[in-house]
């Protein structure tokens, strides 16, 4: 592997195919893109797969449920965990049907989601409005500035911050910014999901164990341990700069089965940007990757592979896969990795913490962007 030279890479780009399914075809004129088809398809699996294997879980007994747990929870998490949540993440940024048929788009969040351990509006409220409004700066409630972000414990406060309160701050941060319509979609998608587990759990305890909750609790530790290593590798003197606070990930399989989310600097940069095109993206800006120093890693698992590594402290590894944009020694990459991960800005807020309107303007970003601009295709 050579992390000393910035060719083409392997990573997924779009090429038309010569036909469509008849799947395809069916959906074909109500899409705003082609381009998008494989959602279609990956929806139309986990519908004829996931879902009923799910429901048929109800109608079995709490010791059998118990036997087909482990299996269930693999087939479930290694076939459609990383396909479904990124999907969610693509289709969420660039809605994929036509003006007059948005409300199919629903299909994905409300009914497939919480099979996938997700509630239905919280990565929309969490991961749009929040988080990339805040771009990771001290406004976003799960912003990584103030951690060390190699040490296990500060993992674990950010974690538990987000797991026993999350919903409570993305409300308070929601409603402070005056994004009331999307807090009410919010609130309505959590009630949904809550009523939907009590529901289950009053049926069968144990299928709705399996099919709903633990599936969320995997998920929010995965989704936080994600965001915490795409934003680990942190430039605290350009903080606000997608070059500087986030990560790619180059010449790896998972951005085949995730749609180029190994691409995160530009899609901090480009948030519209369609997922075939991120690839080439990057390497028709090379130089600007080598002119802003922006940590790149060729051939590394994924995001929880980083996580990993940083919790285990394994900069050896790192340094290997670091794409070597200043003809740095190994040891000065180590030292490199470190500096990032190592340097914080501002106090780690406390658990219980409560956003004040004074707090939320202190930590105001002043782009003059719109928010809308950010999030919403062209």
């Amino acid at each position: 592997m050579s992390t000393t030279t910035f060719g083409p890479t392997t990573d997924p780009k779009w090429v038309k195919p010569e036909r469509y399914s008849l799947l395809e075809r069916t959906f074909l004129p109500i899409m705003r893109d082609e381009r998008d088809l494989i959602f279609i398809r990956i929806s139309a699996l986990m519908t004829v797969t996931v879902v009923p294997l799910g429901l048929g879980m109800f109608l079995l007994p709490p010791w059998l449920i118990g036997v087909l747990a482990l299996p269930y929870i693999g087939f479930v998490f290694l076939g459609f965990g990383g396909r479904y949540g990124l999907m969610l993440h693509a289709t969420g940024h660039r809605p994929i049907f036509k003006r007059n048929y948005q409300f199919l788009h629903n299909y994905i969040p409300w009914v497939l989601g919480p099979f996938l351990g997700h509630t239905p509006t919280s990565f929309d409220a969490h991961h749009m409005w929040m988080h990339h409004a805040e771009n990771n700066m001290l406004g976003d409630g799960s912003s990584t500035l103030p951690y060390t972000r190699d040490r296990f414990t500060h993992f674990l406060h950010y974690w538990a911050r987000f797991f026993f309160l999350g919903y409570f701050h993305v409300s308070r941060y929601l409603y402070l910014r005056g994004r009331k319509r999307i807090l009410f979609k919010f609130i309505m998608g959590e009630l949904f999901w809550y009523a939907l587990a009590a529901v289950a759990l009053w049926v069968n305890w144990a299928a709705a164990l399996l099919v709903f909750i633990v599936p969320m609790l995997m998920m929010r530790w995965l989704m936080m341990a994600g965001n915490f290593a795409q934003h680990s590798f942190v430039d605290v003197d350009n903080p606000d700069d997608g070059f500087g606070n986030s990560t790619c990930l180059t010449n790896t399989f998972y951005n085949h089965k995730s749609y180029n989310d190994g691409y995160h600097i530009v899609h901090h940069n480009k948030p519209g940007m369609h997922w075939t095109e991120m690839a080439k993206a990057y390497e028709d800006n090379i130089q600007d990757y080598i002119d802003k120093d922006a940590v790149v890693f060729d051939g590394i698992a994924d995001n929880q592979a980083i996580w990993f590594l940083l919790m285990t402290h394994n900069y050896d590894k790192l340094a290997r896969h670091l794409v070597n944009f200043r003809d740095r020694t190994h040891e000065e990459k180590v030292d490199f990795l470190k500096s990032r991960v190592r340097r914080t800005i501002g106090e780690i807020p406390r658990i219980f913490q409560i956003e004040t309107p004074a707090m939320m303007k202190a930590t105001d970003r002043h782009t003059g962007i719109p928010v809308e601009e950010a999030l919403v295709a062209e």
